[in-house]
């Protein structure tokens, strides 16, 4: 199946966000968390647990933007940037809802995770119809529709 130019640009731009975010907590995380009144310190044990999930980032970034250029890796990586990008802005409306309203940008951070998240969902499901794959939820509404007809 062929990616469309929608889906090609869903994927550069949530590949693009991940790689540089995750490069930025990776090799300066004092640094970046400072734009948003976050003081790291010197602690060697907290930047080693804040550099963690920054390489990870980077590399859901990797597999967002190997769609980019290999066909059948395209829904692969949309549903990596769904799961990387929702998982991140429902996290942090659980924060809110937890501790309380963050930073300016931190809120921001969070409104455009969710929006990039949910064009990865849009941009998968659309590969899901014109592949004509159903996806899980219409796989198992049809299973327990025929496992309650056997009955």
């Amino acid at each position: 199946m062929t990616t469309t130019l929608t889906q090609k640009i869903i994927l550069f731009i949530s590949g693009a966000t991940a790689v540089g975010i995750g490069a930025a907590i990776l090799a300066v995380p004092i640094a970046f968390h400072a734009t948003n009144g976050i003081a790291l310190g010197d602690n060697t044990s907290l930047l080693s647990e804040i550099r963690a999930p920054g390489g990870a980032l980077l590399t859901m970034g990797l597999f967002m933007l190997a769609g980019l250029w290999r066909q059948r890796l395209a829904g692969f990586s949309l549903a990596v940037g769904a799961a990387v990008f929702l998982s991140y802005g429902l996290s942090r409306c659980i924060a809110i809802a937890v501790d309380g309203w963050p930073e300016h940008g931190l809120v921001a951070a969070a409104v455009i995770e969710l929006v990039i998240g949910a064009s990865c969902v849009f941009g998968w499901l659309g590969r899901r119809r014109a592949t004509g794959r159903a996806g899980l939820l219409v796989l198992l509404g049809t299973w327990g529709a025929k496992k309650a007809a056997a009955r």
